[in-house]
């Protein structure tokens, strides 16, 4: 759900401080766009499935939980259903959160997790405490020496009993689990968790809430279907046709239309791959519904100083090429534009506007970038992202350098911030007199903007 980075653009702390030379994006671009491209992806997959077979073993699913993380207490509830629709072996792990490079803004996740699974449980079919606590180191804590003492049989429902006493703040509910599960001794629980940890690590993973089928990483529900169809294409499932358990909630654009009484703010960022296959589904959803959309684009997160991983930057491209294939999307190969193109592409952003272009350009920009390879730190590659929004190329030259939209990108950053996002893309959609009525992180979430939009709708026309 965020931008990604290469390794050779961070320096020891995880921050980008100068531009990759030339040769290094150009390399690291070829790389990642191969190793993150379906077809290479679909070779991994077969390979470790001619593997599991040739070793007659069933699926192997490894499942990772994280006791405070508000996704795993969704993701939890997946596992019943999972092990009576597949034929799996599932092991459970219990995990910590680890306070890395992986997560630049922890004491920002806690809080729009639990926001944000509550407002996406009952579109998944789901349960999430509300109202929602935080929950305390001392609920927490006795939570996890529960857990990592049960047995296998009943890791499933003692976890979903467990965060749901904690995030409704239900200290009876959690003594009497206690009771009913001796817990572990402190030291006990963190040898558990450690372990847990471990093995996520070798795995090569670092969120709770994910499930783990060699090769591939798949995040709480909202990848779930990704899972399923896996296990589905491979013959795990016991009933081939019945429904999914857990599928992606689909973005509907109708049937009501808006009259101006909608804006809807929208964060992207030129250097974030999710970004670059939700950018025209966002302009056709406002469009078709007729909601204002107020595009606010920031810098990229490794351009402002946010570490992002090696790991993570794999897992990124991974899963936006999966994304990209359920929006029946083409995407890669992509020339990362980290740095200079960036910044250069956002100095003609405020002249592309006035000529009425600016959304034409930014969507150009990110083709380029993102779908075709282009190499946009050279004149020829932003000529080519100038021309495709009918722009003038000669005029364009004049305003590359401009600093009218330092400020501008600054603001928008802040303003995501205060509705508690640190990521893109992100979405505030509001009415017209600045109310705020839905704020969400990623480009798996149009889908809610679209059910929020009609919702509304619906509901002001009585």
């Amino acid at each position: 759900m965020t931008d990604s980075a290469s390794p050779q653009f961070e320096d020891q702390g995880g921050t980008a401080t100068m531009d990759p030379p030339t040769i290094a994006r150009w390399l690291t671009s070829k790389i990642m766009s191969r190793m993150a491209s379906l077809p290479a992806q679909d070779k991994r997959r077969a390979k470790a499935e001619r593997k599991r077979m040739r070793r007659g073993e069933r699926h192997r699913i490894d499942y990772f939980h994280q006791v405070d993380d508000a996704y795993s207490h969704l993701a939890v509830q997946l596992l019943g259903p999972l092990v009576e629709r597949y034929d799996v072996d599932l092991r459970c792990h219990v995990v910590g959160q680890l306070r890395d490079r992986n997560f630049p803004e922890p004491d920002l996740l806690g809080p729009l997790g639990r926001y944000d699974a509550g407002l996406v449980a009952p579109h998944y079919g789901l349960d999430f405490p509300q109202p929602v606590v935080t929950p305390d180191a001392d609920a927490i804590a006795l939570a996890e020496r529960i857990l990592v003492a049960v047995d296998a049989k009943d890791f499933a429902e003692v976890a979903a009993a467990l965060g749901n006493a904690i995030y409704s703040g239900d200290r009876e509910a959690l003594d009497a689990l206690a009771s009913r599960h001796e817990p572990a001794s402190a030291d006990e629980a963190r040898r558990a968790i450690e372990a847990g940890n471990a093995v996520r690590d070798k795995l090569g993973h670092y969120i709770g809430g994910s499930f783990h089928c060699s090769p591939e990483w798949y995040w709480g529900p909202d990848r779930f279907y990704h899972l399923e169809d896996r296990l589905v294409e491979f013959g795990a499932a016991r009933n081939e046709s019945a429904p999914r358990i857990c599928p992606r909630p689909a973005i509907e654009n109708g049937p009501l239309r808006d009259d101006g009484s909608l804006v809807l703010d929208f964060y992207p960022s030129l250097r974030s791959p999710y970004t670059s296959i939700i950018f025209d589904e966002t302009v056709a959803l406002a469009r078709e519904v007729g909601v204002h959309l107020e595009m606010k684009p920031v810098l990229p997160m490794v351009m402002r100083g946010v570490p992002v991983t090696q790991r993570k930057g794999a897992y990124i491209m991974r899963d936006t090429a999966r994304e990209a294939r359920t929006l029946g999307i083409d995407w890669g190969p992509f020339y990362d534009p980290i740095g200079d193109p960036v910044r250069n592409a956002y100095s003609l952003y405020p002249w592309a506007r006035e000529q009425g272009k600016g959304t034409e350009f930014l969507a150009s920009f990110l083709q380029r970038a993102w779908f075709e390879g282009v190499n946009t730190n050279n004149d020829r590659g932003m000529q080519q992202v100038v021309e495709a929004a009918g722009l003038d190329w000669n005029e364009a030259r004049g305003h590359v350098g401009d600093a009218a939209w330092v400020d501008e990108v600054e603001a928008n950053r802040l303003e995501m911030y205060g509705f508690g996002s640190w990521g893109v893309p992100s979405y505030r959609l509001r009415t017209a007199t600045g109310e705020t009525l839905l704020a969400v992180w990623g480009q798996d979430r149009l889908w809610l903007v679209a059910r929020e939009i009609q919702r509304w709708l619906a509901e002001r026309a009585g």
